[in-house]
């Protein structure tokens, strides 16, 4: 995964910055069970962490299909964010 990061022009700071941002989202996710708006928080950043993935592989020339994955990940937490929202 780090020379994937490479590749992407993203330095190891920014790797780990990542990770734990993906962590702290998935915690969030889960955590939103009981309390929504962590829920609506944590999948709505990582449906804008997911957006600026498919952009970046945009950006570095990969194909549709290898950017494909976090575009649908980035559908998929819009729409938890949008069942959060319908438990307040």
């Amino acid at each position: 995964m780090a020379a994937e990061f490479l590749r992407f022009g993203m330095n190891d700071a920014q790797r780990k910055l990542t990770a734990w941002l993906q962590i702290a989202g998935a915690l969030g996710l889960f955590a939103g069970t009981q309390f929504p708006i962590i829920g609506i928080l944590s999948s709505t950043g990582l449906s804008v962490m997911m957006l600026v993935a498919f952009f970046v592989r945009l950006k570095i020339k990969d194909g549709i299909i290898q950017s494909s994955p976090s575009l649908i990940f980035m559908i998929i937490n819009a729409w938890l964010s949008i069942c959060f929202i319908s438990f307040l």
